[in-house]
């Protein structure tokens, strides 16, 4: 199964670091969108998309890079990290998967280390995330997503 994921992480990595690992257990493509704004996606047969969460919702270049990029029909998965985990934080995203007709898979969400805005007075929250586990049980979400669609 070839596999994209489109992924923004910039601040502390947080989501880079979680990628790292999904990519040991499988070879793909990982597109950072600071360097690619468009990619013909059609051959892949399972798109990711990765983010920090920005204002409660995925950086602004996924969301662009969603909308223009994606193709119909896709399966399609979300791998977020954030400060606080809330409901809401794929709505944005979501909606533009199903605009396009995309199965979505599923999503994994763990904290990552948040120093923006006021959190940098107090040196931050989630501190020391994603850790060993949160890497560990991102790793078997998406090992599960792949076994659904081994032949």
């Amino acid at each position: 199964m070839k596999t994209a994921i489109i992924y923004y992480s910039k601040h502390h990595g947080n989501t880079k670091k979680l990628l790292d690992a999904l990519e040991e257990v499988k070879a793909m493509d990982l597109i950072d969108v600071c360097n690619v704004q468009k990619q013909d996606l059609s051959n892949y047969d399972m798109i990711g998309f990765a983010s920090g969460i920005y204002y409660g919702r995925f950086q602004s270049g996924i969301l662009k890079f969603a909308e223009e990029n994606l193709p119909h029909g896709k399966k399609v998965f979300f791998i977020y990290t954030c400060g606080a985990k809330r409901k809401g934080y794929i709505d944005a995203i979501r909606k533009i998967a199903e605009i396009k007709k995309a199965e979505i898979l599923g999503e994994y969400a763990c904290l990552g280390w948040d120093t923006f805005g006021p959190f940098q007075l107090i040196g931050g929250i989630a501190k020391g995330h994603p850790n060993e586990k949160d890497i560990r049980e991102g790793i078997a979400f998406f090992e599960n997503l792949l076994s659904m669609w081994q032949d």
